[in-house]
Parts: C-alpha cells; sequence; structure tokens
C-alpha cells in the first residue's frame, strides 16, 4: 500500500535531476537527441510524486494533473523538433502549455537511458538467456556495457525465445522469419535495440534481431540474409523498463518522493491476435508443412 502523501517531504528539482544525471549522463546521449531537463518551472516546488512515462500524450498530462505530480519523466522527448509557437492547435503545443499552466517540471533521458548498462537495451535483452553480451557501440569514456544496443551469445529454439520476449514485453511479437528458419532453429546470436534499430543493426551478423519497429524493406534485407527479425512495436520494446527503474529512482531520493508508472501511456499500435499459444501454434504447423518430418 503506498504511503500517505503528507509522508513524502519530496526534494528540490535540482536534487532530482542530479540523481536522474548520476543514473545516466546526458553526455551518452545521441548528439541528435534532446534529453535532460526540458520544461523548468518558474515557481520553484518541492517535488514530492513523479510521474513516468514512455510518451507524453493528452490522456497522460491529464492522468499528471488529477494526480497533482510535480515532475514527469517522458523517456521519448515531447520537445524533440523546435517549437514556433505554444498554441492550443496541437497536440504537442497543448502538452507543453499544460506543464507550464501548472508548474510541472519534464524531463527526458530516451537514448542516454538506451545506453546505460542495465538500462533500457539491457531490460530488453534479458527475454533471451544470456550466455554473454556486450554493447554493438561502446561508449568512449564511459563506464564497462554502456553503448548502443546489445549483442547476446545464447542457446536457444527460435520458438522459445519468441515465446519469452512475449512475456518480457506482455504483448504480441512479429515474426519474420529469415530464409531456411524454422521455430526449431536454434539461435546462437541476437543483436538488440529497444525502439526503431534498422540503422543501428544494419550489418550485424546475427540469428536473430530484436527491435521496437522496421519498414517492410529493413525487414526483407535482413530475412534474406538469414536473419530472422522480431518486432515489438516500437514503444512495447521500451515501456517495460520504466517498471524496473521505479524502485531504483525512489531509493535514490531516499524514499523522500512518490515514483510511480503512468497507467495512461500505451503503444498507439495494438495488434489484434495477441494470443501467444495460438501464435505459437500457427508457427509451428507451418513448420510442420515445411519439414513433415
Amino acid at each position: 500500500m503506498l504511503r500517505r502523501m503528507n509522508t513524502f517531504s519530496g526534494q528540490k528539482l535540482a536534487a532530482v535531476v542530479k540523481e536522474l544525471e548520476n543514473f545516466a549522463p546526458t553526455s551518452w546521449a545521441e548528439k541528435w537527441d534532446n534529453v535532460g531537463l526540458l520544461i523548468e518551472p518558474h515557481r520553484e516546488k518541492q517535488i514530492k510524486k513523479i510521474l513516468l512515462t514512455n510518451d507524453l500524450t493528452e490522456p497522460v498530462v491529464k492522468e499528471a494533473l488529477e494526480k497533482e505530480v510535480e515532475l514527469i519523466i517522458s523517456y521519448h522527448p515531447p520537445i524533440f523538433k523546435p517549437l514556433t509557437r505554444i498554441t492550443q492547435s496541437h497536440w504537442k503545443e497543448r502538452v507543453v502549455a499544460a506543464c507550464l499552466a501548472n508548474d510541472i517540471a519534464l524531463y527526458s533521458p530516451h537514448t542516454a537511458w538506451d545506453k546505460k548498462s542495465g538500462g533500457v537495451n539491457d531490460w530488453l535483452s534479458k527475454a533471451v538467456n544470456i550466455l554473454s553480451i556486450r554493447p554493438l557501440e561502446p561508449e568512449l569514456g564511459a563506464p564497462p556495457g554502456t553503448g548502443s544496443g546489445r549483442y547476446i551469445e545464447t542457446k536457444m529454439e527460435l520458438s522459445q525465445v519468441v515465446e519469452s520476449l512475449q512475456k518480457r514485453i506482455k504483448n504480441s511479437v512479429h515474426v519474420a522469419l529469415a530464409v531456411g528458419h524454422t521455430p526449431k532453429t536454434l539461435i546462437q546470436s541476437v543483436g538488440i535495440c529497444a525502439g526503431s534499430g534498422a540503422s543501428l543493426l544494419k550489418g550485424i551478423q546475427a540469428d536473430l534481431i530484436i527491435t521496437g519497429e522496421m519498414s517492410h524493406h529493413e525487414v526483407l534485407e535482413f530475412t534474406h540474409n538469414n536473419t530472422t527479425v522480431l518486432l515489438c512495436n516500437h514503444s512495447n520494446s521500451e515501456r517495460g523498463f520504466l517498471h524496473e527503474f521505479c524502485p531504483i529512482l525512489a531509493k535514490s531520493l531516499n524514499e523522500e518522493c512518490l515514483v510511480f508508472v503512468s497507467e495512461e501511456d500505451e503503444d498507439p499500435l495494438v495488434t489484434v491476435a495477441s494470443d501467444i499459444n495460438k501464435e505459437l501454434s500457427a508457427f509451428v504447423d507451418v513448420y510442420k508443412q515445411l519439414d513433415p518430418a
């Protein structure tokens, strides 16, 4: 049961930002990214409630207002391209306006959390039985294990990985079979990139790729180079990390802030056929037709 709100003394915004930077410095983020403290209220308030979300949508803002939070941590930066105006004509502008009007601070970590050892990509990697793991592109000057993407050595049948990934993201997995692969194919190497990973994973020699999304032609390129692709939908490959990070942040703030994950945040894409047992059954049926023995 959650403690009563008046038992949380809170911390100053600068102190919370310092702890977020200690967890994953924004200097690790990609140069094209827009991370860090994006909105700083003009009136300083003690940060007692912190809402974690993958995307800052209007339903999430409404939730933040109803729950009277002082800080929103949005994994994806809501302010990415420069805003030329803040009006009520576009949902992104309305989101920013609501934060400003209600003195809600906004912080975004994005690719800094991706690179962090123990961050988003490592969370996604736990869907696989890991024999060894390393970043695809190590971050120079950072602790070992920090960097973009992950390369994993494992020993699992493809159908086992599909089922494990389904449980990890708590959603459906889209399977693009490589030419010659079957559900019984032994997977020994896996390339992983949460979100949209085609550009980072391009050219990687692996039996399997796990990412959030790819274009049709990017998928074809992998499958014709003997690599099966598993797609989770973009934010489904990231969102689960928030639940793992929630107690980490609360502990780093000496339990002086209430930290919780949004109930309104969700991937905009919904896969109707989400029963993994039916999907795997269909998967196996295809395999039997290819190899009746």
